[in-house]
């Protein structure tokens, strides 16, 4: 076997801070024994919940602000250039968005986890994420539906397991 088949996947994990941080900190923690994770997210101080794994920082912003796009788009497609995930998660919001879509656009695997607030309906970016994220989860099984899938446990998911 070669080096690279001893290579542990790594996993780019993106959220802005808050409640979508802290779904996105348990579900990687769940991951964290079969990948390398590095983080992003939207403040220099969630450097203190990584557990020591590395932190990129980005501006957060959000269709209030949508100017700011483009430039995150760059920052973004930085980073995953220079973390080269095998596959990118978030849980929202607009920064995680971005993520996905870059990630994407560059053949890179991606999973959207809509964030379990939203029980009535998608959130926005959750809404857009599913016509571009490889998969999207919801956390509710009322809001399944084709494109967006409610597994129940998402972690074996997540790690490509086929659930029992």
């Amino acid at each position: 076997m070669g080096h690279a088949a001893n290579r542990r996947k790594k996993l780019l994990a993106v959220a802005s801070l808050g409640g979508h941080w802290v779904q996105l900190l348990r579900i990687c923690r769940a991951l964290a024994d079969d990948f390398d994770i590095e983080y992003v997210s939207t403040d220099a101080g969630a450097a203190s919940m990584t557990d020591g794994a590395p932190l990129h920082v980005v501006r957060d912003f959000s269709r209030w602000d949508a100017y700011r796009l483009p430039g995150e788009v760059l920052a973004m497609r930085r980073i995953i250039n220079s973390v080269r995930p095998d596959a990118v998660i978030s849980t929202g919001a607009a920064p995680g968005l971005v993520a996905v879509a870059v990630a994407r656009a560059m053949g890179i695997r991606t999973v959207w986890v809509d964030s379990i607030a939203n029980s009535a309906a998608l959130s926005g970016s959750g809404r857009m994420a599913a016509r571009i994220a490889g998969r999207t989860f919801t956390q509710w099984p009322s809001l399944a539906n084709g494109k967006v899938e409610y597994r129940g446990n998402i972690f074996g998911e997540i790690k490509g397991r086929k659930k029992q």
